[in-house]
């Protein structure tokens, strides 16, 4: 497996070589971002050499090196499942001929490459208009969204119903949350739009390659997924089989995401904080060759994270003060949600890039550090990550109502469950594209909370924490004055 991995990342650095620099144009603009009179450690260096620091324990090492070994391991193993299910389900179908794949395949297929096209044309989108994705994202996925819905229940199986309700469901949702969101477009619009002005060299170019390698695993995903429908017939294992393939899917694609968020976010820290020009090749060898371990352990702890303080806030937010047994913990689900947003956060893959650290270890420090700066508050205000999410249901929806569209026509009974799977491949591959986006934010404000005296930063952050603070204490004084 290392040779592999070996073999892949010299595949990679001779593309990224061949990808366009910075403009020299763009090097000026730069620097003309920053004041004229600098210390002496802030004027811009091009680091052409790893520096990376080693600073992991033995047992962070030790870590590193079992989610390593296992990632290496699932992927293996991932692989030869898919093999077997290919073959397997093509020897099965020439006998029984119960599987159809020239109009099960055509519509996965095709919806996974418009997935690779939304994607990367959504993230240059995103870096040359950045003033109006963050609206247009909160505007376009709840239609896309309700128009997914209408589909599913065009289609009129049990399934496709009750999909397509809990579609329009989180329509709706999307749509609320937009109009009570909508004093936050402003910041974040400002943030998003301060964080990826200067994007670092080769960023398009590796976007454009990771996107290229999730687009042949999903393929190669799509591919043992019918298989397993293949042998359906002949075993009761075909949808175990299925779950285990998206559960891989969701993985990996985690795994190329969080690689390169830190990736990126590591030569946007080394900019915002000392005026350092990190090549992206350097920073990206670094992390395939020293970080794979705590991507791998990220790629699984962040999302569960995620999802866990997401429940506890609608439980929270639903629940209040109600002393009904359902609602009878939330007190308890949000200390734990706290606990757990302290030891494993995404804003932690900075310090994991930047400074080498373990990823529980790395989490704790940057969430501290928010903690000593005031900045938690803001952080859970930000609107970055959910323009991310947004897009990302938003390209599934696109990708979803392309292969539902087009199985209708061709053969109904799958149009279900191809439409779902292309929901997920389109949503995936959208995260993967703005991955760079995010983690230039997360750079920002990173490298913010660890010298807000710096002059690389505008008023952007200060202003806004001055009209948090003006909230709280309004809403104070409105609370004295009604008590």
């Amino acid at each position: 497996m290392h040779f592999i991995c070996n073999i892949i990342l010299q595949v990679n650095m001779a593309m990224l070589n061949n990808s366009n620099t910075t403009t020299q144009s763009q090097s000026i603009q730069i620097q003309a971002q920053v004041p004229q009179q600098r210390l002496p450690f802030t004027v811009p260096i091009k680091a052409q050499v790893s520096n990376f620091p080693d600073r992991t324990t033995v047992a962070r090492q030790a870590a590193r090196r079992v989610f390593q070994i296992l990632f290496y391991l699932y992927f293996f193993l991932v692989a030869v499942l898919v093999i077997f299910l290919v073959i397997y389900g093509l020897v099965s179908d020439a006998h029984t001929h119960h599987f159809h794949p020239q109009k099960w395949y055509p519509p996965l297929l095709a919806s996974t490459a418009c997935a690779g096209l939304v994607g990367f044309t959504w993230q240059g989108i995103t870096a040359r208009q950045s003033t109006r994705v963050v609206r247009l994202a909160f505007w376009l996925s709840p239609l896309l969204t309700c128009a997914m819905g209408i589909m599913f229940i065009c289609i009129g199986t049990a399934v496709s119903l009750a999909v397509g309700v809990l579609a329009l469901v989180s329509a709706l949702i999307q749509s609320l949350y937009g109009c009570w969101a909508s004093p936050r477009f402003e910041y974040g619009t400002r943030i998003l739009s301060v964080s990826i002005a200067f994007p670092p060299n080769k960023t398009q170019g590796l976007t454009l390659y990771s996107i290229l390698i999730g687009l042949l695993y999903c393929c190669f995903l799509v591919a043992g997924i019918g298989g397993a429908r293949a042998i359906e017939n002949r075993t009761k294992l075909s949808a175990f089989f299925i779950f285990l393939i998206l559960l891989s899917l969701g993985w990996t694609m985690q795994f190329l995401k969080n690689a390169m968020y830190i990736t990126i976010s590591r030569v946007k820290y080394m900019a915002f904080s000392g005026g350092v020009d990190m090549d992206t090749r350097i920073a990206f060898c670094d992390t395939i060759k020293h970080l794979t371990g705590c991507v791998s352990m990220g790629s699984i702890l962040v999302p569960i994270i995620v999802l866990f303080r997401g429940f506890a806030r609608a439980t929270s937010l639903v629940g209040g003060d109600t002393d009904e047994f359902m609602f009878s913990c939330v007190s308890c689900y949000m200390g734990i949600a706290s606990l757990l947003v302290i030891r494993g956060n995404r804003w932690g893959f900075v310090h994991v890039g930047v400074y080498n650290k373990g990823f529980v270890q790395a989490s704790s420090d940057t969430w501290e550090m928010f903690v000593r700066v005031g900045l938690v508050e803001l952080i859970d205000l930000d609107l970055t990550g959910v323009f991310c999410f947004l897009s990302g249901v938003g390209t599934g929806a696109i990708c979803s109502l392309v292969s539902g569209i087009w199985s209708l026509v061709m053969h109904k009974s799958y149009a279900t469950e191809v439409s779902i799977y292309a929901f997920l491949i389109g949503y995936f591959m959208c995260r993967l594209a703005l991955a760079w986006a995010q983690a230039c934010v997360a750079a920002y404000y990173v490298a913010y909370a660890e010298n807000p005296q710096s002059t690389h930063f505008d008023s952007t952050i200060p202003v806004r924490l001055e009209q948090l603070n003006r909230s709280q204490a309004l809403q104070i004084f409105r609370a004295d004055n009604f008590s």
